[in-house]
């Protein structure tokens, strides 16, 4: 775990000396977290470009000194001034020991421990196998194992669908780019996950608070937006409350094992930010810091915020043309941030655009700022949809439809986002009427902003965006993130509006968080334990990396958990539901695979036609389908354990 701290340290070295370059104001901590996100997705986006032609081994040290070459802005003086003022404002900050400052550094140190003791039970291994305590990570880590290992293990580089032979990977997969490139310096799988996952994590946390507070003005509006953000959930505690009072167990007795979640299951859609994106969807991790400081820098122009050209004497020409484009490089340099959003989180994307969009037809005066940031998106974001399209088994028409109500059910939809949500939404319109009132909010400018996220929540809501229609929740959540500065400043006007008043923001705040925080807390505290693989699936694992080669083919039981997807190799087919939500057709191959493993004739010509090199015939398979035993052992057994064997068939 040392080395992933050492190199999740180097990446947000170098993305920190970029900052320098899209934020002129930034201060010393918001910067580092920028760094973190920063430096994370343009390594993994250059050792994926890189390792398709060398392979990871050459492309992962590689990526580390391209996301360094930043530090090169320093040769310059006054940049290095610019760091040493931050840095001795940092300094100055930490010094002395107010109420604030110790109130303020409980805070971080609050958060940070909390994503430590979270993220922490997101893998871990013991000798009766691999587990997940993440109630909703049964069917996400052994996804993302399979990404990673087939970068590490199974030189899939171009990256082909590991769950589906022979389609392009089209899924966004940096975050885990960005993993496989960690191993290949020492570290263990879930040492890297861990340590990525944590510093992503509390990177959202102080890029969140900078965002609410620039569009606020209200330093404790930003401190609240964190609470609302990872401790998401509706009103399942009144549910909380109903179990605990309808059993005989003492209060610490029911919280140490909690039957249940409290803002996902059959009463509640929402959930909790934590449990059911952040832990699950690693790609949302990274992708929502990225997109956070994308938006930080929309408002500022939308504001006309904008860095001026310098002075230069009228008869030099060529200073003046020169100086002449530099208010641009900064949008341009914040293009390019954006555009490496369809690999590492594609619904980020589609929200940036649509933002984007709506800005620039509510401000064209201000054209040049938008078209240089369109142009820097462009640059990356172009060659990286039309890699990802280009041999991709999506099909986009599977993608959108009418849906009324996203995932409401029969339920009436004013009570299903009340019951979802709590006082949420109610927040959010006091802080929209407070922003007629009051001088801290930027007055009309802050309300026309946030416009394209009531848009986006509006067709959320009507349409789905995704082959499953609870997958909009990759698009409502930037909605919550864009209502978040109206709801915070509710609270933090409610908390300071009178001498008792804090008492009742402290009581609105506590219902808002008190779902998601049961959830988080179930996590945390080692309540879940989810079998994922067992001792003969990790065992025959091992076996099938050290006697098999690395772009093998197998035929294995199409489930979430195969043990092939700890080798690194390709399967014909793995779980149908990750293979629904990307939009593959994969209704003929199923068959093609039961077919297979029944035997007789038509197996031959199936495995002749798909070209499989191996099967695995294990517990997985003869659970889930009928398997012609008999059949297969015609064939050489080259791995095997426990119940578990691998057949080479060609």
């Amino acid at each position: 775990m040392l080395i992933s701290i050492l190199l999740i340290l180097i990446l947000a070295v170098g993305g920190f000396a970029l900052s320098y370059l899209i934020d002129s104001d930034g201060p010393f901590l918001w910067r580092s977290a920028a760094g973190v996100v920063l430096g994370s997705a343009i390594y993994g986006t250059t050792t994926f470009l890189i390792a398709c032609f060398t392979g990871l081994a050459v492309a992962s040290p590689v990526g580390i000194v391209l996301t360094l070459t930043p530090l090169l802005i320093f040769r310059d003086r006054e940049r290095r001034k610019h760091f040493r003022t931050d840095w001795q404002r940092a300094k100055n900050k930490m010094q002395g020991g107010s109420p604030a400052k110790i109130l303020r550094f409980a805070f971080y140190a609050f958060f940070f421990l909390l994503f430590c003791a979270f993220f922490s039970q997101a893998m871990y291994q013991t000798p009766l196998g691999i587990y997940t305590g993440g109630a909703q990570n049964g069917g996400d880590l052994p996804f993302h194992l399979g990404a990673v290992f087939s970068f590490t293990d199974g030189s899939n580089f171009p990256p082909q669908n590991p769950s589906f032979a022979g389609a392009k990977f089209s899924y966004p997969f940096i975050a885990d780019m960005a993993t496989a490139g960690f191993l290949k310096f020492g570290p263990d799988i879930r040492g890297a996950l861990i340590v990525q996952d944590i510093a992503w994590a509390f990177s959202l946390l102080l890029i969140l608070e900078r965002f609410v507070f620039k569009l606020t003005a209200d330093r404790l509006a930003g401190k609240i937006a964190p609470w609302l953000l990872f401790f998401s959930g509706g009103l399942g505690f009144i549910w909380f409350l109903s179990d605990y009072w309808s059993q005989g167990k003492g209060l610490f007795d029911f919280l140490s094992a909690l039957p249940r979640e409290y803002s996902i299951g059959e009463d509640f859609k929402w959930g909790n930010s934590l449990t059911t994106l952040f832990i699950t969807q690693r790609s949302l991790l990274l992708g929502m810091p990225l997109t956070i400081i994308v938006f930080q820098s929309l408002w500022q122009w939308f504001r006309n915020e904008r860095p001026t050209s310098e002075k230069v004497e009228p008869g030099d020409r060529a200073l003046i043309s020169v100086a002449s484009f530099r208010p641009y490089l900064g949008p341009f340099l914040i293009g390019l941030v954006a555009g490496m959003l369809p690999l590492v989180h594609l619904h980020s994307l589609v929200v940036l655009f649509v933002v984007t969009f709506f800005l620039f037809g509510l401000d064209p005066e201000n054209w040049k700022v938008w078209i240089a940031f369109g142009i820097g998106v462009c640059v990356i974001a172009i060659p990286e949809l039309a890699w990802s399209v280009v041999g991709s088994a999506s099909k986009a028409s599977e993608f959108i439809d009418w849906n009324f109500g996203w995932d409401k059910g029969e339920a009436n939809i004013i009570w299903f986002w009340f019951k979802n949500t709590g006082v949420f939404i109610l927040l959010v319109i006091l802080g929209v009427y407070l922003s007629y009132r009051s001088n801290a909010f930027a007055g009309t400018k802050l309300r026309l902003f946030a416009l394209p996220f009531l848009l986006l929540f509006i067709i959320a809501n009507v349409a789905k965006l995704a082959p499953w229609p609870w997958d909009n929740i990759k698009v409502l959540i930037y909605c919550f993130v864009g209502a978040l500065p109206f709801a915070a400043f509710a609270i933090s006007w409610i908390w300071q509006k009178s001498k008792y008043s804090w008492a009742l923001g402290l009581v609105i705040l506590i219902s808002l968080i008190f779902s998601g925080s049961l959830d988080v807390w179930r996590t945390s505290s080692s309540q879940v334990k989810f079998l994922l693989f067992d001792p003969d699936a990790v065992r025959i694992a091992e076996q099938i990396k050290s006697k098999t080669p690395a772009r093998s083919l197998f035929l294995n039981a199409a489930t979430y958990n195969t043990a092939v997807a700890l080798t690194g190799r390709q399967s014909l087919m793995r779980y149908p539901g990750h293979l629904y939500s990307y939009g593959i057709d994969y209704s003929g191959r199923e068959a093609d695979v039961k077919a297979m493993y029944q035997g007789g004739p038509t197996a031959d010509q199936l495995l002749k036609k798909y070209n499989i090199d191996y099967v695995l015939v294990s517990q997985e398979e003869t659970r889930s389908m009928s398997v012609n035993q008999e059949y297969f052992m015609k064939f050489p057994a080259v791995a095997s354990a426990g119940g578990a064997t691998v057949y080479k068939v060609r």
